[in-house]
């Protein structure tokens, strides 16, 4: 770590005691560094000083520039050393922490992003908000030298102003995570999610908006639904082009796969590089449900060759899943990942034509789809990203080949590419593990062995399930948050346990051992226990356990937008749900309803902000289904009937599956209805419910897929 900060003789400060890779990234800074903490309030008290947070991640690329121009300085340090004690938090270890400011950031700014800058009194009310400050004042942005001297001057001449305005900033912040509301959704607030999206659709490149582009997957997600019950063709054909426009686009990595954080773009093709995990998860979710409701190939092969990434370079020996890889390479953003043609010419020889052309690898590092600006900077004019422009039918035709031919040899050329590419200097891997991100990948990986019928992706789900389950769990069976060289820490946050509930509900669901279900079950007693707002509904982000009195934040929030990824309240309404219908316990359904109401006021106005809670919504309006399946887990007519579940896209359901040759199988100890339905003759047979109504149990699996059928039944 001394090395990769240029000196051997420089002395760390306290942060090299941390696990976070991104703490300890900064354990070399000049700048006198506090973790998040007691010591650090108790000095800036004692002392009279307003604290400096700064709040980003280790594979955040513009973290990593503050940091050369204002972290590593000697001179900014002094400063800040002199006028702040500075407290830096890593904002995927302390979600907590960076939710509430990112907030406050967006009350006092408009915006919000990483870097995180916050400054503030010692009582942790904000007065100041900013993402990357360089240096010097440049182009209309404050820098530090000159920031720094003028807070300096306001705390000491004008600090009552300064407490005042901390003062309201937290008060309605305070208001927004204590409102309640009574449930008024109905099906057409569905049709105002839909009408939004379909506003802001780019109807040239796929996705949303216009640059910078996000994947945001569960608004596909959602259309995919929105699709299901409406029938309305436009739905799943914004899902369909945004898909493919993602994969071949720059934001794809089609040499090692895995899918880059966003597109800098309207287009899809320059990415931000940086890889993380849970992009991953949900994309990979995404495909998978397109797949099972178009049979595109393309989506499956997406979605084997994300699994591919993630279990070849994300996984680590215990099974956890890794957090993150950074943009840069030996100090230049998407190094790694760009080609020069004719370091590409040399690789593959005399095969190097149509390999070139197809992935758009030019002399100039650009062509007519990208104009000479995009790769401005530090990129290179020369070098390239790969990406496609046409689809393997269309380049296959060109080239007179079939696409199976033209698919092997495109296989056999990105093979050798990425040989040589592993030869690179890689980017740094963040190697945390994470429960709610774990849970994510869990989720995604059990619903692709179902869909794809692969035994790997169900062998590593169950490996990371069972990892978290004996190694991230507390004396009282709660979960930490992270995981790292062997400690796990950090009192659980929302999202470990909705994300965790979420992908063991999955992952029973692919394998069917009851112990997956019983896990959920108890982690949702916990969640409801230490997280649930009882006097207003919905769930606070933090435990009312959690933390001591300087580790508290001022308040404990509540969090429901779904942004980049989807908050713990709509992941939590669907998990109520699901849970409700397997088991028939209506208390845990009702607490559902009540997270929709607590944030009516606030989802209502722009519904589709919220396209999580709006596939939840979806669900609650019905109509569901509730499927059991009794039979022998060993015979092959219980296998279709399973299986025929797992391929189909039946968002809206649960499935039970009763082994009836066990003689007192754990299911019945969990839902103890199912121990009165039997097989009939000896033949898996299939009791199919909609809405608490049931129908006549069938043996025929084409039967069951029928009463499953239910857009006939629904009026858009």
């Amino acid at each position: 770590m001394i090395e990769e900060n240029g000196s051997s003789t420089k002395k760390p400060n306290r942060l090299i005691s941390q696990k976070s890779p991104y703490l300890i990234q900064h354990a070399y800074n000049p700048v006198d560094w506090y973790f998040w903490g007691q010591e650090a309030f108790e000095k800036a008290r004692n002392e009279n000083k307003p604290i400096f947070l700064s709040i980003g991640y280790s594979t955040c690329h513009w973290c990593h520039v503050m940091e050369k121009e204002s972290f590593e300085d000697e001179e900014v340090a002094e400063l800040m050393n002199e006028v702040f004690v500075p407290i830096k938090v890593d904002r995927e270890e302390r979600p907590d922490i960076d939710g509430f400011y990112m907030t406050v950031s967006t009350e006092l700014t408009g915006s919000g992003g990483w870097p995180l800058n916050i400054i503030m009194t010692p009582e942790k009310k904000p007065f100041f908000a900013g993402s990357y400050i360089p240096k010097r004042n440049s182009f209309g942005r404050s820098g530090m030298m000159e920031l720094i001297p003028h807070v300096k001057d306001i705390w000491e001449n004008h600090r009552d102003e300064l407490d005042d305005m901390g003062d309201k900033i937290i008060s309605s912040l305070r208001e927004v995570s204590t409102q309640g509301g009574e449930f008024e959704f109905d099906e057409q607030t569905l049709h105002n999610a839909y009408e939004q999206l379909l506003g802001i659709f780019d109807n040239r490149y796929g996705g949303f908006g216009t640059a910078p582009k996000f994947p945001t997957p569960h608004n596909l997600n959602f259309l995919l639904r929105y699709w299901k019950r409406t029938g309305n063709e436009m739905a799943i054909e914004m899902v369909v082009d945004t898909l493919k426009a993602m994969r071949m686009g720059g934001i794809y990595d089609h040499i090692g796969f895995g899918f880059h954080r966003y597109s800098t773009d309207q287009k899809w093709l320059v990415p931000h590089f940086e890889k993380m995990l849970y992009d991953q998860a949900l994309l990979a979710m995404a495909y998978t449900e397109a797949y099972q409701a178009t049979g595109t190939h393309e989506f499956k092969t997406t979605v084997k060759e994300i699994f591919t990434y993630v279990l070849r370079d994300m996984t680590g020996p215990e099974g956890g899943f890794y957090s993150a890889e950074d943009a840069d390479s030996e100090g230049v953003e998407g190094r790694f990942y760009m080609w020069i043609e004719e370091e590409m010419q040399s690789i593959l020889g005399e095969n190097a034509n149509p390999a070139t052309t197809i992935f758009n690898v030019a002399r100039h590092g650009y062509s007519n789809d990208l104009d000479e600006d995009t790769y401005s900077g530090s990129m290179g004019l020369e070098n390239n990203i790969p990406h496609l422009t046409k689809s393997i039918a269309e380049m296959a035709s060109n080239y007179g080949m079939k696409e199976d031919e033209l698919e092997e040899y495109l296989e056999s050329s990105r093979e050798a590419l990425f040989k040589e590419r592993d030869k690179r200097v890689h980017p740094y891997k963040d190697d945390k593990i994470l429960t709610d991100w774990n849970g994510l990948m869990i989720a995604a990986l059990a619903k692709g062995a179902r869909v794809f019928d692969e035994k790997e992706y169900e062998n590593a789900a169950k490996k990371c399930a069972d990892f978290i389950l004996s190694k991230m769990r507390t004396k009282t069976g709660g979960l930490y948050h992270r995981y790292r060289d062997g400690e796990s820490a950090i009192p659980g946050f929302l999202d470990d346990y909705a994300f965790l509930i979420w992908g063991l509900l999955e992952l029973y669901e692919t394998t069917f051992e009851a112990s997956y279900l019983k896990s959920s079950l108890e982690l949702t007693a916990i969640q409801l226990e230490h997280f649930w707002d009882k006097e207003n509904g919905g769930f606070f982000f933090t435990s009312d356990e959690s933390g001591g009195d300087e580790e508290d934040m001022l308040f404990r929030k509540k969090e429901i937008y779904d942004g980049a990824i989807p908050s713990g309240n709509s992941v939590s309404m669907q998990n109520l749900l699901r849970l409700g219908k397997i088991t028939g316990d209506r208390e845990l359904e009702d607490k559902a309803m009540q997270i929709a109401g607590t944030f009516y006021g606030t989802v209502s106005r722009s519904p589709a902000a919220y396209t999580m809670l709006m596939q939840a919504l979806d669900f609650a309006i019905g109509p569901s289904s509730e499927v059991v399946i009794a039979g022998s887990s060993k015979a092959d007519d219980t296998k279709e009937m399973l299986d025929a579940l797992g391929h189909e896209f039946i968002p809206n359901k649960v499935v039970i599956f009763h082994p009836t040759d066990e003689e007192s199988p754990e299911i019945t100890d969990l839902v103890d209805y199912v121990g009165d339905l039997k097989s009939i003759e000896g033949r898996s047979t299939a009791y199919v419910c909609h809405n608490y109504t049931c129908q006549f149990p069938t043996t025929d699996m084409k039967k069951m897929l029928e009463l499953l059928d239910l857009r006939s039944n629904i009026v858009s």
